[in-house]
């Protein structure tokens, strides 16, 4: 088993290999603005770090959200492309399952991140491997009080401190962690994964405009 996990439906531009056994190479670099000029230079140097080539590769393990439109769409373009070229399935999980089994938190927990618009990515767990409903997004003021008690993880903590005073490590995404909880998965022959297609939650922030301005003769 060769793994190539990558997420960028946060501000980290995550890219890792896993053997089946532990992380080979990872790579991270957190850049809001910058997934798709970053993402495949990333590949290239975990595998030049493993010493090993594309072709090795025998699955995608890719975060499909939530996360903004654009940023999110470059990581699951280049899963989808990279699945096509080695004729390898690709393996979506949810982006906030990997920060939750990152934090290796064994007990009740929330993970959040930014959705930016005052708004945070969210879900309860409990435990690091087992999410508790679907993910969702709401306003810290909104759900502080169903969270109370609880540490939360992810950049949203951080952003907001007087709803999460309880924020957690990591901060940011990992691939590597995505990567293990995909080979842990595989290894149980578990059927946990999702479909490798974008988990939005609202609307994009660009909207088509629903009165055009006439600028042209009649």
């Amino acid at each position: 088993m060769l793994l190539l996990a990558m997420d960028t439906a946060t501000p980290a531009v995550t890219v890792a290999l896993h053997d089946g056994e532990a992380v080979v190479a990872s790579s991270s670099q957190v850049d809001a603005r910058r997934h798709g000029e970053l993402l495949l230079p990333a590949v290239d140097r975990v595998l030049q770090e493993a010493g090993l080539k594309l072709d090795a590769v025998t699955g995608i393990v890719v975060g499909v959200g939530p996360g903004p439109y654009t940023g999110l769409r470059v990581g699951l373009v280049t899963a989808a492309a990279f699945s096509s070229a080695l004729g390898v399935p690709v393996h979506g999980l949810c982006t906030l399952d990997g920060l939750a089994y990152a934090s290796g938190i064994d007990g009740p927990f929330a993970v959040a991140t930014d959705a930016r618009r005052k708004e945070v990515y969210w879900a309860r767990y409990e435990d690091f491997r087992t999410r508790v409903g679907d993910a969702s997004v709401d306003r810290p003021a909104d759900i502080a009080e169903r969270l109370a008690g609880l540490p939360v993880v992810g950049a949203g903590a951080r952003l907001y401190p007087e709803a999460f005073p309880d924020a957690r490590d990591p901060e940011h995404q990992s691939a590597a962690a995505l990567a293990g909880l995909a080979a842990e998965k595989l290894a149980k022959g578990e059927d946990g994964f999702l479909d490798p297609l974008p988990m939005y939650l609202r609307r994009p922030d660009a909207q088509v405009p629903k009165n055009y301005k006439v600028v042209t003769p009649k």
